[in-house]
């Protein structure tokens, strides 16, 4: 598995790896053993759309018999230009992500096939899904024989309606270094709203939930697997539950904050994180949540993308400026000590000087402890990519590290804030050698110093003084600030939170 792009396609990854498993496949130690290799691609940006492609052709060199199947938004989006890379044997876009191991693993592989007959056996186990006869494969089509060279035959294409899906793939995605600790779980998937810069709902469609007992069922399951802290997550998270009814008696739908509240009350989980929220789902209901849970990890990141009421009308951006400084104080007002991050695009078609200094105010006036900083990219078929007041790559790079200098700088004030004060934080890994600069008086060398690397409740990378098992819990006391992580001290165990 070849995975790129965000947390929910980082999902939708571990999902055909479960599927894939439980068929009787076996991981491959090196892409160059493999006889199948899924790529699981990102289209957000151009760099993007490039590194698929790139890792798409460097495959196909390493290991020239292995079946490449490619999937994912980048496959929704342009699966001509995928099918037409050599060694491309399948492009599967997401509207089929859900089918996409029975169409590798078919019978039929190698000889002539009916579209028509394989529908029946394939849209049997996809009730609500758009039948496999509006897929582009033509009457004659042939898929390649697992472990034979696809250059001599076109890639087969299985793309359609991406708005017909109706499908959420979902299985907790490990973090391939600390995949003891904090496990992904994507929740939702889709979006409804029509940002002017963003290609998502074209590639992942409406949006759409999983089932809160479906939820619970995975968050229990890695609860028994010895999981203890759950990062939950989705293209659009705080919609979670709009399509979804509280009971077959109650036809009100669900919220983020009730999903919250029934892995709190339903599960015995140590720590629920909560990924990106939408500033306007930010509902006062959650903020208290968050505050007031020590089961809830003190992280708030809220997509910004500009500081300009101007440019914010331009994307079609759903809040204004001053709703979104109000989240933000009250996100700060509840939780002092809080990580509170944010989006920020830069260059967007149309963003004068004065335009990026009103979102440079906004990021020195709230109160940030990191930025993820980003320059625009056009889309093709979004209507931001047709404007014509495109900004130029030079301006956009400038402005890019202008925001990341200042990220930087707001990051370590908020670090030497905390300094004196304990934190809750979870180890990562085995204990480690050398550790960060020795600290001024530190006793010894800097290699003789053994650390044990973890991440802090509010979301800040630390070094724990000693040798400690991951996946623990400690109240850390925190003692200094060294090449961007905190050092801390183990107090008191806080294995009971």
């Amino acid at each position: 598995m070849e995975n790129f792009g965000c947390r929910a396609t980082q999902a939708d990854g571990a999902a055909l790896a479960r599927q894939l498993r439980e068929r009787g496949l076996d991981p491959a130690a090196r892409r160059s053993q493999a006889q199948i290799v899924v790529v699981n691609t990102c289209t957000v940006t151009q760099s993007a759309d490039q590194q698929a492609r790139t890792t798409i052709r460097r495959i196909h060199r390493e290991n020239p018999d292995c079946r490449i199947v490619v999937t994912g938004c980048y496959a929704q989006r342009a699966p001509e230009e995928l099918a037409a890379l050599p060694g491309v044997a399948l492009v599967v876009g997401n509207s089929h992500k859900h089918r996409l191991v029975d169409i590798a693993l078919s019978p039929r592989e190698g000889s002539e096939v009916d579209p028509r007959s394989w529908e029946e056996a394939v849209a049997q186990k996809a009730s609500g899904f758009v039948p496999i006869s509006r897929l582009t494969p033509g009457p004659n089509a042939r898929l390649p024989e697992a472990g034979r060279a696809t250059t001599s035959q076109p890639a087969s294409v299985f793309v359609s309606d991406i708005f017909a899906h109706t499908e959420l793939l979902a299985a907790p995605v490990a973090d391939a270094v600390h995949e003891r600790t904090r496990p992904i779980l994507k929740v939702q998937d889709g979006c409804d709203n029509r940002c002017s810069f963003c290609v998502i709902p074209y590639v992942r469609g409406s949006s759409r939930s999983l089932p809160l007992g479906r939820i619970l069922e995975e968050v229990n399951r890695l609860i028994e697997a010895g999981y203890r802290e759950v990062v939950i997550s989705g293209i659009n998270l705080g919609r979670w539950g709009t399509d979804l009814r509280r009971s077959e008696f109650d036809t009100r739908t669900l919220g983020l904050a009730d999903l919250v509240r029934s892995i709190l009350a339903d599960t015995p989980l140590e720590k629920l994180r909560i990924s990106s929220v939408e500033p306007m789902d930010w509902t006062d209901e959650l903020i208290r949540l968050v505050a007031e849970s020590p089961r809830i990890a003190k992280h708030a990141h809220v997509p910004l993308q500009s500081g300009s009421d101007r440019i914010l009308r331009r994307m079609h951006r759903k809040y204004r400026p001053w709703h979104y400084r109000e989240k933000i104080r009250a996100l700060r007002a509840a939780m002092p000590t809080a990580a509170i991050g944010a989006d920020v695009m830069v260059g967007f078609p149309g963003e004068s000087d004065a335009d990026f200094r009103e979102t440079q105010a906004m990021a020195e006036e709230l109160p940030f402890t990191y930025l993820h900083v980003f320059p625009y990219s056009p889309r093709p078929g979004t209507e931001a990519a047709r404007m014509m007041d495109q900004v130029s790559a030079a301006v956009r790079g400038e402005r890019s590290r202008v925001l990341r200098q200042l990220a930087g700088e707001k990051k370590l004030a908020f670090m030497r804030f905390l300094l004196g004060q304990s934190l809750k934080a979870i180890t990562l890994s085995s204990p480690r050698a050398p550790g960060p600069r020795a600290s001024e008086g530190a006793r010894g060398p800097a290699q003789d110093r053994i650390f044990t690397e973890a991440l802090t409740d509010n979301y800040l990378p630390l070094w724990l003084k000693g040798r400690h098992a991951p996946n623990r819990w400690f109240e850390a006391k925190i003692e200094d600030v060294e090449d961007g992580r905190l050092i801390g001290v183990a107090g008191s165990s806080a294995e009971s939170l």
